[in-house]
């Protein structure tokens, strides 16, 4: 909230990845004559309604926490689409990483391409990933067509113990 003048109020709220930016202006004054409660409760009821918090990031359908290699693994993600890499750039889209024994990548970096990082740029949303035997991190990332991840927000960790 930012003070305007001595009798105007303003709210606003941004959601980064939609862009959608709501504002409400109100006068304290004005409110406390009229039910306040109410007329607050309706402001930050539209703040609401015109950004609405949606779930995002991506999840493991099922989650094993033991397995035999390879071990099967199905993907999803909210707030973003599915898209081969091939197809290009596109905002909102993009295709799903694993990366073995390690955590999220940072958000704009680059995913290797090597042993403990896998690529499903074909648009895959499911995978049998070979491990092996004992516990492991695999951290399931989402990217863009360049492979330069969403950051942790669009990423999931758990923990397998392969046996």
């Amino acid at each position: 909230m930012a003070l305007l003048n001595k009798t105007t109020v303003r709210a606003s709220a941004l959601n980064r990845r939609s862009g959608l930016v709501c504002q409400a202006s109100v006068r304290p004054a004005s409110l406390i004559k009229q039910a306040s409660g109410a007329v607050l409760s309706s402001v930050a009821a539209g703040i609401l309604v015109a950004s609405p918090a949606q779930a995002v990031g991506v999840d493991f359908a099922q989650a094993p926490k033991t397995a035999s290699s390879p071990v099967h693994l199905d993907f999803k993600v909210d707030g973003m689409a599915v898209k081969p890499a091939s197809e290009g750039l596109t905002p909102n889209t993009g295709h799903f990483h694993i990366n073995i024994d390690e955590g999220p990548t940072p958000e704009g970096v680059a995913i290797p391409f090597d042993a403990t990082h896998i690529h499903y740029g074909k648009g895959q949303t499911s995978a049998d990933v070979e491990v092996p035997k004992g516990d492991h991190k695999l951290t399931l990332q989402f990217a863009n067509a360049n492979h330069e991840s969403y950051g942790p927000e669009y990423a999931k960790t758990i923990t397998v113990t392969v046996k």
